[in-house]
């Protein structure tokens, strides 16, 4: 299997852990970089659709990007996902098994694995840059990712663990992805007064939860998700189909 994981808003400045590899599209990241640290912090607040201030320490990020110290992106980021996904507790295999069968999708790189070098930033999916030819950062990106994401899960077993979000299938030409490996997507419910309701707090930290938990077990079989629990979810067997397993907290 591989996974798809989205990356996180939230970042750390530093951690205590070198890299281990090189972003498969690090010379598109410096490209993109570049262009930014040019910018104004009131077009980068535009582009980034952001407060001035936020706006003027990311501009600050992108002028010292050459400078800055590389960090493995999967204890980069601390949002949600990654503050359930606990990365900095993986044992060496995990993070071994990770680098094989995780990617993490985000608007800069592109495509990374859990252990390539990154530095702090923020990016988002409408910005629109002379490098991109003035279109939105995903259609830059989609006739680069595709056939890619598309070779990565073939080369593996054919099945891909969407754990990210839809806004970052804009990267890829998700149709295509989808009529041509076969994608499953865990979906994550609380059920309220006979209710399903999905919550994007409980979503995210379920995400990164499963995220940890195919890592540490080494899962190499979609059904082996079944046996995924957190926080009062669990796998609900009469509900979804095996494309979307579904999840269920009862908060009854």
């Amino acid at each position: 299997m591989q996974i798809l994981l989205a990356n996180a808003k939230i970042m750390r400045e530093r951690v205590e852990c070198e890299p281990w590899s090189v972003p498969l599209y690090q010379a598109e990241a410096d490209l993109l970089a570049a262009e930014m640290g040019r910018m104004e912090s009131a077009e980068l607040a535009r582009q980034l659709d952001c407060s001035l201030s936020l706006a003027a320490a990311n501009r600050l990020r992108y002028r010292e990007w050459a400078a800055a110290p590389r960090m493995p992106a999967l204890l980069a980021y601390n949002g949600q996902a990654y503050k359930h996904l606990r990365a900095e507790s993986l044992t060496e295999d995990a993070l071994r098994f990770g680098q094989q069968h995780l990617w993490i999708t985000c608007f800069l790189y592109g495509l990374l694995r859990p252990m390539d070098g990154i530095v702090p930033y923020r990016m988002e999916h409408c910005v629109r840059l002379e490098a991109t030819d003035d279109r939105p950062i995903p259609l830059f990106w989609r006739e680069r990712l595709t056939q890619r994401l598309i070779d990565s899960v073939k080369a593996d077993d054919g099945v891909l663990i969407h754990l990210s979000t839809a806004e970052y299938e804009q990267l890829f030409d998700w149709k295509r992805v989808c009529s041509e490996v076969r994608v499953v997507q865990p979906l994550f419910y609380v059920r309220k007064g006979g209710r399903l309701r999905m919550q994007a707090v409980w979503a995210k930290s379920c995400r990164g939860a499963m995220t940890r938990f195919i890592l540490q077990q080494q899962l190499m079989l979609p059904h082996e998700l079944q046996a995924f629990s957190h926080e009062g979810f669990c796998y609900a067997p009469t509900l979804g189909d095996p494309a979307y397993s579904h999840f269920v907290r009862e908060d009854d």
